[in-house]
């Protein structure tokens, strides 16, 4: 069974899975807007060298979150 986790845990490199979106309101519009929907595979890319935001790669694009917008976002490690 794969490991479940934050989307602001993800190192780097690695890769996970959408699940659930913990958010609410607006925070929950503009992630799904983003394209963070159930399903939808997201790759970490970078992290700025203070550690907040990290960059994303999702649907063929890169976006760039806070660490408290990652943490309302849980995903299956890949």
């Amino acid at each position: 069974m794969a490991a479940i986790t934050s989307l602001d845990n993800l190192k780097p490199g690695s890769s996970g899975e959408v699940i659930f979106l913990q958010a609410r309101g607006l925070v929950r519009r503009r992630l799904l807007d983003l394209g963070l929907v159930p399903g939808t595979r997201v790759m970490a890319l970078r992290r700025s060298p203070s550690g907040d935001p990290t960059a994303f790669f999702i649907r063929g694009a890169t976006i760039a979150l806070r660490r408290e917008e990652g943490q309302q976002v849980l995903v299956r490690l890949l």
